[in-house]
């Protein structure tokens, strides 16, 4: 392609000639941002053929990861970085007079994924190819994404997220790989063949978009497959074409419609089929130009299914070798329990996924008689084992009560279930999982979870990469835990304060940001206080600002008590229906509204909420954080990556013994972090007991009586029902998430922090001391494991 700034150049004017007829200087600025991400996509193509061609020639095992989402943020930035080939791009266009920051702004965060499942998913992509191993993502191609909020008059409004009206330029389409998928119709027997068949059915083709997911530093390139549904030529006879054209084009409109009526059901469970069988019947198409038959599937191929979302690929991988390969079920079953592993992501009952029989038995006839058998065997399994403990057997049921359990189907017919924090992860083995886990005892590991240092630290936050590689140099980019030699380092005081003028310098960066989205002057030199992550009572977004009242009102109250300047950030998207978490978003912004207008306070309070919270928006937040906020109910997070990223930025987290903030603090030792509130055993111990009376902390505590009252007393909102539905929440349901239980606690660990910061070099070394012990929570070191321990891959080698 372009091996210098010269050739680059020429290549440059080149495509923008014959792409647009006009000259580089004639060109708009979007005409020259989509060359340059076209020509990135073409730089990197040739390394993704060679890649393709040497697992196909080596025979190679490859894993495909099942997943809903993909957050994969923008893409030019980090791709040239990966390359190698940022700074040629750079000076070239330089030349040009065009700043490539310019056209760095124009790149939207790709619409598919909303929160840490997906922002896993895009990490363990990173880190698969930058280690040389092939493995590939699979998903659907979302036309538009959850939704891009925007806060008005406090509240969260929701408008569709057009992620692709510049183009995505990274995607390739490939019709000739099409797939057709089948929903509704019936299932009958063929005599002659002895075999069931599926007839009348729906047909949607699935039609594969693929991105190149380029590694760092070599030839590795794999690839991310998303699918989108496109129109059949074999269209239902006496159908109307309009509304059948409406339908197929609803399965990749949006991530997650809202399922909480039946037909919002139906396409949610339509969506989860549609790529899921596409992916299965592209992977097995693949495996048969190779080898000739499917005997050998599960030796070249492993399936990891990141939660329940694609957990039909089980039953749709039985159904391909039983009707189109003519496999017995033994032998079928057999391949597909060596092929799959399952991620659970959750404790939370209400997202264990369950779906109503009836729904699956309409929609997909045939996968439903499927799971019906696995389920029936499975059963008499158990009776087995278990000397017919029918109690045991009630629980375990994949279906009960006209319902399917997908996490129990997903555990059935994998090889290896993993939980992705070591408390999570025990969590499930001693309660949520229990049987399974007794039933099937070498099925269980831990993968304690990953974000990709790349992008959270060398990309995103240079300053700071700069300084790191300054003083133990650059090995730590391939190998992350390299940082571990920053230890010898962090107490030097010039490394301190160097570290403190960077940490201000992405500060300012931030408050100017905050100055020109919430037009909010913030102090740079007060503590940045951070709360990021989806809106949900568990995370405790709550405890957060009714901390923030409590300060506010001590200060307003008695004019001796003075806090630590400090600014109280939020960034947070609520889903659509959640109504208690969008009340939580205005109750946010209201006491952001009096406090930050407040000219007796407000020199030492400010609020300030965020909109639209995601990847590029993030890349600007960790930098710049000081303080980690981390506070959800012990036993409650699986794992939680922010927490990752900030440490990565050397942020302290302030936080539970929950996900893995366990592993963090006992990385990091408790004088490098603060920790409090309740642990999962006295979370579980008290909430056994019945003990727990939230009435009984306001009445014996003024400052969470004066704090709860405000919610209903006019002073955020002259309406003093618009927060009734949380002061609710805390007072008559019974505080759920014990936020009371643990206020004290957490006001404790305010003071705490607000003390530390003020000794600049001591809070500098304890910043460093994170960052140092960041490596282990690299997806790199998360990837090996899953190598090592579950995927069995070798690497690639060119």
């Amino acid at each position: 392609m372009f091996k210098n700034k010269e050739e680059f150049k020429f290549e440059f004017s080149r495509r923008i000639i014959e792409s647009y007829g006009r000259t580089v200087e004639e060109a708009h600025i979007t005409e020259k941002f989509l060359t340059l991400e076209t020509m990135v996509r073409d730089y990197a193509s040739v390394n993704w053929a060679t890649t393709k061609s040497v697992v196909k020639n080596n025979e190679q095992k490859q894993m495909h990861y099942f997943s809903m989402e993909f957050l994969m943020g923008r893409l030019l930035v980090n791709n040239m970085m990966n390359l190698g080939i940022y700074d040629i791009a750079k000076e070239g266009l330089a030349d040009y007079g065009i700043n490539i920051h310019d056209l760095e702004e124009l790149e939207s965060d790709a619409g598919l994924g909303n929160g840490g499942l997906g922002r896993l998913a895009a990490c363990f992509m990173d880190s698969l190819a930058s280690l040389d191993y092939p493995g590939h993502g699979n998903s659907i191609r979302y036309e538009y994404g959850l939704f891009k909020q925007k806060i008005e008059n406090g509240y969260q409004i929701e408008l569709p997220d057009q992620w692709m009206k510049t183009g995505f330029m990274w995607e390739v389409r490939k019709p000739k790989h099409r797939v057709p998928v089948k929903f509704f119709g019936r299932v009958v027997w063929n005599e002659s063949t002895g075999r069931w068949e599926h007839v009348d059915a729906v047909v949607v083709n699935a039609v594969p978009y693929d991105v190149p997911v380029v590694g760092n530093d070599t030839t590795t390139t794999n690839t991310l497959r998303l699918w989108s549904a496109e129109p059949s030529d074999d269209i239902p006879a006496n159908s109307d074409f309009r509304q059948y054209v409406q339908n197929v084009r609803d399965i990749c409109q949006c991530l997650y419609p809202d399922d909480s009526t039946p037909a919002g059901k139906m396409l949610r469970l339509k969506q989860e089929y549609f790529f899921t069988a596409a992916g299965i019947a592209a992977i097995v198409k693949a495996h048969l130009r190779v080898y000739p038959n499917l005997d050998n599937f599960h030796e070249k191929n492993v399936i990891q299914l990141n939660d329940t979302h694609p957990v039909l690929a089980i039953p749709e991988l039985m159904r391909i070798l039983i009707d189109e390969h003519n496999y017995e079920w033994e032998d079928a079953w057999d391949i597909v329990t060596q092929t799959f592993a399952y991620t659970n992501h959750t404790i939370l009952a209400e997202a264990l996924e369950t779906w109503p029989i009836s729904t699956m038995q309409t929609l997909l006839p045939r996968v439903y008689q499927i799971i019906e058998e696995i389920h029936r065997r499975f059963i008499g399994y158990v009776k087995e084992v278990s000397h017919r403990d029918q109690e045991l057997i009630d629980r375990v049921m994949i279906l009960r009560d006209g319902t399917v359990y997908m996490a129990r189907l997903a555990i059935v017919g994998s090889f290896s279930v993993n939980g992705v924090a070591q408390l999570h992860t025990d969590i499930l083995k001693e309660r949520e999982l229990k049987d399974f886990c007794d039933i099937f005892p070498n099925k269980f590991n831990n993968k304690t979870n990953g974000v990709t240092h790349r992008r959270w630290l060398a990309y995103s936050n240079p300053q700071l990469a700069s300084l790191i590689t300054e003083t133990i140099g650059d090995t730590w980019v391939k190998k992350p835990e390299h940082l571990e030699d920053l230890m010898e380092h962090v107490k030097d005081p010039i490394l301190q304060n160097r570290f403190l003028d960077v940490k201000r310098e992405r500060k300012q960066i931030l408050a100017d940001y905050i100055k020109e989205h919430n037009g909010i002057e913030v102090n740079v030199d007060s503590i940045f206080d951070i709360q990021v992550k989806r809106l949900h009572a568990y995370k405790r977004q709550l405890l957060n600002i009714l901390h923030v009242i409590y300060e506010y009102q001590e200060m307003k109250s008695n004019p001796n008590y003075r806090i630590y300047p400090h600014t109280y950030i939020f960034g947070a998207k609520a889903a659509s229906a959640y109504y208690f978490a969008k009340k939580v978003i205005k109750l946010i912004n209201s006491v952001a509204d009096v406090v930050n207008n407040d000219p007796e306070t407000n020199q030492y309070l400010k609020v300030v909420f965020l909109e639209n919270y995601g990847v590029t928006l993030a890349e600007k937040i960790m930098p710049a954080a000081d303080v980690s906020e981390q506070i959800s109910t012990a036993g409650k997070e699986a794992s939680g990556t922010g927490n990752m990223k900030f440490m990565m930025n050397g942020a302290i987290t302030l936080g539970t013994l929950d996900g893995a903030n366990v592993e963090i603090s006992e990385r990091v030792g408790d004088e490098n972090c603060v920790i409090f509130g309740l642990k999962d055993q006295e979370v579980k111990d008290l909430k056994a007991s019945g003990n727990y009376h939230a009435w009984d902390y306001y009445n014996n505590d003024m400052r969470i009586r004066r704090a709860v009252d405000s919610l209903v007393n006019g002073t955020f909102h002259e309406n003093k029902e618009e927060f009734r539905v949380i002061f609710e929440e805390l007072m008559n349901r019974n505080d759920e998430y014990l936020l009371l239980a643990d206020f004290a606690s957490y006001v404790d660990a305010q003071h705490r922090v607000a003390t530390l910061y003020q000794d600049k070099n001591k809070w500098a070394e304890i910043c460093l001391v994170n960052i140092a012990k960041s490596g282990f929570f690299s997806s790199d070191r998360t990837i090996e494991q899953y190598v090592h321990d579950i995927w069995h891959l070798e690497k690639l080698k060119f």
